[in-house]
């Protein structure tokens, strides 16, 4: 994906991540990162909104935060298994956006940290983006 030609007006004053880092959070996490996250981390590490909410987090916030709440033994007894979900943004609300990497689909799913829900907000982590930027991602 090229955030450049697919969102012409949107920018990242963050820099490409890493092949290393890339390599890093796949390892970290114990599979690969979806082709088309790592295309966009590749051209930027992470995009910012207002207030330091993460639209996409960096390759090292990505593997952080899913290690996280996969190995919190407090979270396991409170949630259902964080294992299947790729995490890679937030909502500013406590609910995050996932990817669902085993089902090979590129669909973008929003976990509520209230209900434990998981609910597909878009088909693509392209039209997550747009949707969002154009505010019809609905929560």
């Amino acid at each position: 994906m090229s955030l450049s030609r697919a969102f012409p007006g949107l920018r990242s004053s963050s820099p490409p991540a890493s092949e290393s880092a890339l390599l890093r959070c796949a390892s970290s996490l114990g599979h690969p990162l979806p082709a088309d996250l790592v295309a966009l981390l590749r051209e930027c590490d992470g995009i910012e909104r207002e207030y330091e909410a993460g639209l996409i987090w960096s390759a090292e916030r990505i593997a952080s935060e899913n290690r996280t709440l996969r190995e919190d033994s407090e979270l396991a007894t409170l949630y259902m298994p964080f294992d299947p979900l790729l995490f890679l943004a937030d909502a500013d609300n406590g609910d995050l956006f996932a990817l669902l990497p085993g089902l090979r689909r590129p669909d973008v799913f929003v976990w509520n940290h209230e209900d434990d829900s998981r609910t597909w907000v878009a088909p693509s982590l392209a039209k997550y983006l747009e949707w969002w930027l154009t505010g019809q991602v609905k929560l």
